[in-house]
């Protein structure tokens, strides 16, 4: 047991409350504005509009449309490049299910492609011998706020006509070779969940400069209906993903603060790194020396051949200081849950499971041993803008406390 436990307890902000938010009177301000309209759906109000206007505007892109949900703006970004069934869509083994379970909803199979143990991303490397005559997009997240190698990746792409979606949900305002993420593929979607970059509790947005898609983007989120077309109708098949005004207006109190949160974020994050530098058996956050990273959370290495019990023996002992810390992030890789063990799809059909290549369904770990090392190693920092230089000393005075205790 670490001998920090004497020691004083701080407890660290959370982006789970008040303490780790940007939350304020901005916010307030535009929610009674939209409850004294009493106009509380998109459809007829100006907060949604607006957001969608000022975001586009601050990424650099020609389109963006809200939606209820991340998982919307997955969902939406892959209905709009309308797969086949049976169609691949490569993505990471190392995601939520939230972006997983759109493939699967529009009858496209998910293909998965190794990560970079050092960054847990997919690279071009990774994704190439997964590729087929089938695959009909590449998902690419950059995950915890840290760019995929994106010109690497969009050039393979490119050279098999394939688009590119990428899921910026942790990566607001990061940049991949000076060019912000969400403007390099073909789409993009970003998440408002409670604790992302920005939040209004749940809430997406999907980004493109293709006006095809984006017309398809704006449909599939209202029921595929035609609004503000001559003659209107239900083109296809879509459902309704709209986001409400008193989410938008939460949205539109917290755009304006989006840029400073990301500073601070990185900010702190520098002041880890210098501190946490060197430490045997431990590896900070590694990106390219000209990308951008804004630090969903902080994420470690850790080596267990140097460090005895690796990241779970060291988030026990940051436990012990009320660092919630989560070793390996996901417990397992995507494709080990049941629903893709199982194929626990529409009723006992296994659909769209049962249109797919046999070699695309062994799910077995040996096939990645990548992704199983990678999950090994990680140990996720909890991370958000209201952390100050204390919280930062408080954490990494943690590690430094714990970590002679548990070398090999």
């Amino acid at each position: 047991m670490a001998t920090t436990l004497a020691r004083t307890i701080i407890q660290l902000p959370s982006d789970q409350d008040s303490s780790g938010r940007t939350l304020g009177a901005d916010e307030l301000n535009n929610l009674n504005e939209v409850i004294t309209s009493g106009t509380l759906t998109s459809t007829k109000g100006r907060f949604v509009k607006t957001f969608q206007e000022q975001f586009a505007e601050k990424l650099g892109v020609k389109h963006a449309y809200a939606c209820a949900s991340g998982t919307a703006a997955i969902h939406t970004a892959i209905a709009a490049l309308d797969p086949e069934p049976g169609d691949e869509i490569v993505t990471s083994p190392i995601t939520d299910m939230g972006a997983l379970t759109p493939i699967l909803y529009q009858a496209a199979i998910p293909v998965f492609a190794e990560v970079d143990p050092a960054t847990w991303n997919v690279t071009a490397k990774t994704i190439e011998p997964v590729l087929s005559k089938r695959t009909k997009a590449i998902v690419v997240t950059h995950l915890f706020g840290n760019p995929c190698e994106m010109g690497e990746i969009v050039r393979l792409a490119e050279s098999r006509g394939i688009p590119v979606i990428e899921d910026c949900a942790q990566a607001f305002l990061a940049k991949s070779q000076g060019r912000y993420v969400g403007t390099i593929g073909t789409i993009s979607c970003f998440s408002l969940q409670q604790g992302k970059h920005i939040t209004t509790g749940e809430g997406g947005l999907v980004a493109t400069d293709d006006p095809k898609l984006a017309r398809l983007v704006n449909l599939f989120i209202n029921k595929a209906w035609g609004y503000g077309d001559a003659n209107p109708d239900h083109y296809f098949l879509a459902l309704n993903y709209r986001m409400s005004e008193l989410q938008g207006a939460v949205a539109l109190g917290q755009l304006p603060k989006l840029e400073a949160a990301v500073a601070k974020r990185i900010a702190m994050a520098e002041l880890m790194h210098q501190k946490l530098k060197g430490l045997p058996g431990l590896a900070i956050p590694k990106m390219r020396s000209d990308d951008v990273h804004t630090y969903w959370k902080y994420c470690l290495r850790v080596d267990p051949a140097v460090i005895k019990g690796g990241s779970v023996a060291l988030g026990r002992e940051l436990k012990d200081r009320q660092i919630s810390s989560v070793p390996r992030y996901i417990q397992k890789p995507a494709f080990m849950c049941k629903i893709f063990q199982d194929q626990k799809t529409f009723g006992s059909s296994r659909f769209p499971f049962t249109l797919a290549r046999p070699e695309v369904l062994q799910y077995e770990e040996a096939r990645f041993p990548l992704t199983m090392r990678a999950l090994q190693e990680i140990l996720v920092l909890p991370w958000n803008e209201n952390y100050s230089e204390e919280h930062v000393n408080y954490i990494s005075d943690a590690i430094h406390d714990s970590i002679p205790q548990l070398h090999n």
